[in-house]
């Protein structure tokens, strides 16, 4: 019953979308067109389902808009091998801004790339076997899990099944290969699209966005009730049997519109692990039939869930399986977070767990991350794989090789036995300014001295090496899950931030507006008399967000 947008009250994206279910718009003829420096606000729009958006410094825009490109690669579980690594850090040199942004998704993304190398960067990304196709736009978005290597037997399950899906949930337009790979002849829409109706997208593909995480108990890294579609690890003998299904989640909202909020995900069942292709298909096919098309804003799976109820949202999901769910299998979740430092496996290697600080991989004068994990990936043949908190592991370390790892990321500033503290090491900030167009506010460039500030505010107060969730973004569409965090401080103006408390190490609880704006002058003053009150009337090894929805959360509704 897929929506008929000549029939009902849509929003202008879903014309678009209708008048060219290929996703090819005019691309073609702007990348030929060498007088040109970005692409027309339509399609800007379409370019989100190839892998990028159109930007522009926001730094510079008094000297008028100097456009740039965010390109985005999509790799389910964010598995790299040494020499994909090794081609985005020279195509995040040869066409970006010499950085590579690991994503909350585990992705990888290049900023400022200029239009005329676009074509190069996203050919060049293809030709590492990788993809941005499906890494932005209204469809499924690229799949997490926790970190495989991490998780034995079982994570290398849940990587497959997380490959799995990715494949199978991909949009099947042609104009991605004809516009970014076929290098000698860019093909018209008039000639790529014919009847063109995507298979399970239909011609006007999704609502809005579509989130899928795995999660594997008891550490919920992922934040799996963040999400649209979560696919929790339900073990047996070591492997995985099946696996609870969480949808409805999902973080986004705006300031002043009450109708948007962010929202747990709701547990809906358990099925065996040879279903989960089908049961992801059902649910994305729920999504494109029930979602609100007029209204962008209300368009997330999540509104479905809470305007029609998980009972409706279970029948619907069984008609659609033809089978019926089990009542969900048991499962805790203790943490979120990553993990730091060395650790070895079964087989004998290491893995290095390391800090990427808002998950910028770059060199500075007094550390150069980027050259160093370069040459540790080149000479040693080394993994990389992503986290979900903008960091990552390097993987297939040989005993023999350790020494040479931590004089290579020495040398280079970047020693891996510095230690970072408990509370920096679970931080996270979205990007925001200078490239994104939504941020209000600072986060990525401002959270690392705060971060300084917030240390030696803990140590003061007596609490020097206590560990709390902290996550800044520069807007309220949630794009590092501030909602879940101990402690947020979302955008809302330049220099002003909304202050939420109450997430819990779990990630099994939103956090609560407990000031609605505090100036940038003024955050640490808010948060040294919060860490004075914590340390004196918290219980036994009590943490700081379950402190805060005990205490602050009652205070707020006397």
């Amino acid at each position: 019953m897929e929506t008929n947008v000549a029939e009902a009250k849509v929003s202008p994206n879903e014309l678009l979308k209708a008048g060219c279910p290929t996703l090819a718009g005019t691309l073609a003829q702007t990348l030929a067109d060498e007088q040109a420096d970005h692409f027309s606000e339509e399609d800007a729009q379409f370019l989100k389902f190839h892998g990028c958006y159109q930007q522009d410094d926001r730094d510079v825009r008094k000297q008028g808009k100097k456009f740039i490109m965010m390109v985005r690669v999509r790799m389910p579980g964010g598995v790299l091998k040494p020499a994909q690594y090794v081609a985005m850090d020279r195509l995040a040199s040869e066409y970006g801004n010499d950085t590579l942004r690991v994503t909350s998704r585990q992705g990888i993304q290049f900023h400022g790339v200029l239009k005329s190398g676009l074509a190069r960067t996203i050919r060049g990304i293809n030709e590492a076997l990788l993809t941005t196709l499906a890494a932005c736009g209204d469809v499924v978005r690229n799949v997490v899990t926790p970190p495989p290597v991490l998780h034995g037997l079982a994570g290398q399950q849940v990587l497959a099944d997380a490959r799995l899906l990715s494949q199978s949930l991909l949009p099947q337009t042609p104009a991605y290969h004809e516009i970014w790979l076929n290098g000698e002849r860019l093909k018209l829409e008039s000639e790529v699209a014919g009847d063109f109706v995507d298979p399970l997208y239909g011609k006007t593909y999704l609502p809005r966005k579509f989130k899928i995480s795995f999660a594997i108990p008891p550490v919920n890294d992922v934040d799996i009730f963040a999400q649209c579609l979560g696919f929790i690890a339900i073990q047996e003998d070591g492997q995985v049997a099946g696996y609870n299904v969480v949808a409805g989640g999902g973080m986004g909202r705006s300031h002043g519109n009450q109708q948007t909020f962010p929202r747990l995900g709701d547990l809906i069942g358990y099925i065996p692990r040879g279903a989960v292709e089908a049961a992801a298909r059902a649910v994305v096919g729920i999504h494109r039939d029930y979602g609100d098309r007029a209204n962008r804003k209300h368009a997330r799976l999540k509104y479905v869930l809470a305007d029609r109820g998980v009972d409706w949202f279970r029948a619907e999901l069984e008609q659609r399986l033809g089978f019926k769910l089990e009542a969900a299998r048991p499962f805790v979740f203790t943490r979120q977070g990553d993990w730091y430092g060395w650790r070895q496996l079964a087989d004998g290697t290491w893995v290095l767990g390391m800090f990427i600080e808002t998950g910028r991989i770059r060199d500075t004068e007094s550390r150069r991350l980027k050259t160093a994990l370069r040459r540790v990936v080149e000479e040693l043949g080394l993994e990389v794989h992503l986290t979900p908190a903008n960091n990552l592991l390097l993987v297939g370390i040989q005993e023999g090789q350790r020494a040479e790892v931590t004089r290579i990321l020495a040398e280079h500033g970047a020693d891996p036995g510095r230690a970072v503290s408990a509370v920096r090491g679970a931080s996270m900030a979205c990007v925001a300014l200078p490239t994104c167009g939504l941020a209000l506010a600072e986060a990525e460039r401002y959270l690392p001295n705060l971060m300084t500030e917030i240390e030696q505010a803990l140590q003061e107060t007596g609490l020097g090496g206590e560990e709390i969730i902290i996550r800044m973004t520069g807007c309220p569409n949630g794009c590092a899950r501030p909602y879940m965090a101990e402690i947020a401080l979302v955008g809302k103006a330049p220099g002003r931030y909304q202050l939420f408390v109450g997430g819990n190490a779990a990630g099994t609880r939103l956090n609560r507006v407990y000031k609605e704006t505090v100036k940038e002058g003024e955050i640490i003053g808010e948060l040294r008399a919060l860490f004075e009150r914590f340390r004196r009337e918290r219980v036994a090894h009590e943490r700081f967000g379950d402190w805060a929805a005990r205490v602050l959360w009652l205070e707020a509704a006397a």
